[in-house]
């Protein structure tokens, strides 16, 4: 288990709030990043990845949830971006019949359900958790950094 340097916890007021922190945190993502999105079922990891995907190709992108795909790949001014649900994994092994290997050195990799990957979740990676609070869609987001992330969070005014 890597060591996680500090613990962000901010409050975000509406899917505005939600949509600039992805955008803000795609800016300073690069290929072999693994951001590693957690929380409850409806808390908001499928729109988080689909504002972090839609700030590095086009607002108008179509980005479904990958829940029943299992993964989607786009492309972006920052490299290849792939998005994985893996929420339906039976095992923590079936996720490299889905190329999440070459993900993790060659793009930039967004995980729902990063848990189901058990061991093989890398050290090196950020971890977000989104909560319902306050109200429908008010979330409370945990960023926790692992490795080069601490620097990066300050860079884009978080940390």
């Amino acid at each position: 288990m890597s060591e996680s340097t500090e613990t962000i916890v901010i409050e975000l007021a509406g899917l505005g709030a939600t949509d600039e922190l992805a955008a803000k945190l795609a800016r300073v993502a690069r290929p072999g990043d693994v951001v590693a999105l957690s929380g409850d079922l409806g808390c908001g990891k499928t729109a988080f990845a689909r504002a972090f995907v839609r700030a590095l190709t086009d607002p108008d992108e179509d980005v479904p949830s990958p829940t029943f795909t299992l993964v989607q790949t786009y492309e972006s001014t920052a490299g290849d971006i792939w998005h994985f649900d893996l929420y339906r994994l039976e095992t923590p092994e079936d996720a490299f019949e889905l190329g999440i290997e070459d993900a993790f050195h060659d793009a930039i990799t967004l995980i729902e359900w990063p848990d189901r990957l058990g061991p093989y979740l890398p050290r090196v990676r950020l971890d977000i958790h989104l909560a319902v609070s306050k109200g429908k869609n008010h979330r409370c987001c945990t960023l926790t950094p692992h490795s080069a992330w601490s620097q990066r969070l300050r860079t884009c005014g978080h940390g």
